[in-house]
């Protein structure tokens, strides 16, 4: 919710949780934990919380909270912030790649292997 409304990264509190889509979400107030119960699709990250470069070379692989991104009011993560380079410079381009890879790739367990 933070890196729509503040721009940056804000450690949740467990006080402030919320459980969605098989995970629990924590937020820095209850209005921030509110208005994500409201509508979780409209704050959540794109690509089930994966990388969005990872994701657009068809697989899925951690983020760095502060390697993100909201492009046209969507959240996307990168691995980290030199990956996160390399994808702003064709967001368009990776942001189209990995929504077609991503019907498929969802259901693919992730692995740190």
């Amino acid at each position: 919710m933070a890196y729509h409304t503040v721009g940056a990264p804000v450690k949740g509190r467990a006080e402030f949780s919320h459980d969605w889509n098989g995970a629990t979400w924590r937020f820095a107030s209850a209005a921030n934990r509110d208005a994500f119960a409201a509508d979780p699709a409209k704050y959540a990250p794109q690509y089930g919380g994966y990388c969005a470069f990872g994701t657009s070379r068809g697989y899925k692989v951690g983020t760095d909270p502060a390697a993100f991104a909201v492009v046209d009011g969507k959240l996307y993560l990168n691995y980290n912030l030199p990956v996160q380079t390399t994808w702003n410079k064709d967001r368009p381009g990776y942001i189209a790649q990995a929504d077609r890879i991503w019907v498929t790739l969802e259901t693919t367990p992730y692995t740190t292997e």
